[in-house]
């Protein structure tokens, strides 16, 4: 599909900067060009598709959804949801303060956190693209299966007294969107297209510098040693490596493309993604605003856990989804 931007890339490499495909800046400089404007142009058409489909589903729907299921069927909803649903870390506290005055049940609250900024679209095109359908379906349902587990754990703790009292206080408007023509949903999900891109193209960019430094210049024996499907503690330094660090999961994948190619394991690499996107700090930092330390607590331990249990299955059947 891409095969006209890999001969472009190496073209401009080879013959105007002067450079070998062999070398580390040639190496590098190639991965750079070719994976940004690979994900950007997958970046945009899925946001326009999935925002013209979104046009049909505010989020006031999501909120009446979730408040008519409970157990884990509504567990499982959530999740769902979260997948397909505009989320990041900058917006989690007017999300949760809506879900929780809509009353919707604290622990499909967690569910659709966890998974939301795990699982997104973009992020499933992009995997596709870069790894194969394998691997872009296996991710999608792990990270359901952590925001279902740990949203059921949460919700069994009973702790809706460690959310603040302002939040149970709070009335977030509830209004129906009129419905749009046909134009109007084109002209959304472009406006979508620009605004999420002019958001998250700074991430973007680090996280493929970031993939490329790693691609052309880490020897590949130094992520191995450290990082390597042989060390029983890679996914566990991966997790603590991802959660200082503030990006989505579109800044992430082309980090864990490198790191992959570098012979870090499959599960370590997405383990990274995950505690990127769902433990970052600046996260914890807004939801202390909604939530208490303890339940803030129990959220990274939850959560954590099912990034670690989902990385070591990743590394022990990591060959059968190359």
């Amino acid at each position: 599909m891409f095969n006209w931007l890999d001969y472009l890339a190496q073209a401009f490499v080879t013959k105007v900067i002067g450079l070998s495909m062999e070398s580390k800046w040639g190496s590098s400089i190639h991965f750079f060009i070719y994976d940004t404007i690979k994900i950007i142009i997958l970046l945009s058409i899925m946001i326009f598709l999935i925002s013209y489909i979104r046009s049909y589903f505010p989020p006031e729907k999501t909120k009446r959804i979730l408040a008519k299921f409970s157990g884990i069927k509504g567990n499982i909803m959530a999740s769902l949801l979260g997948i397909v649903t505009p989320f990041c870390s900058c917006s989690s506290v007017p999300i949760f303060i809506g879900f929780v005055e809509a009353g919707v049940p604290l622990g499909l609250t967690f569910s659709f956190l966890i998974t939301s900024p795990i699982v997104n679209e973009a992020a499933f095109i992009i995997l596709l693209g870069l790894f194969g359908w394998k691997l872009a379906v296996v991710y999608v349902i792990t990270g359901v299966i952590v925001g279902v587990l740990g949203g059921l754990i949460i919700g069994k703790m009973k702790m809706e007294k460690q959310v603040e009292e302002y939040v149970y206080n709070t009335k977030v408007a509830d209004i129906d969107p009129k419905e749009l023509t046909i134009n109007e949903r084109v002209s959304f999900a472009t406006q979508n297209v620009k605004d999420i891109v002019k958001r998250i193209w700074l991430f973007l960019i680090i996280g493929i510098g970031i993939g490329a430094a790693i691609h052309g210049w880490v020897p590949e024996d130094f992520l191995a040693s450290y990082a390597g499907e042989n060390n029983p503690f890679a996914v566990l330094i991966a997790v603590v490596c991802g959660i200082p660090l503030y990006s989505n999961a579109m800044g992430t994948i082309p980090i864990a493309q490198a790191l992959i190619g570098k012979g870090v394991g499959i599960g370590t690499a997405l383990s990274f993604m995950m505690a990127v996107t769902a433990l970052s700090a600046p996260e914890l930092v807004l939801l202390r605003k909604v939530i208490k330390p303890r339940l803030i607590v129990w959220f990274v331990i939850v959560t954590g856990i099912g990034i670690l249990m989902t990385g070591y299955l990743f590394n022990f059947i990591g060959h059968l989804l190359m």
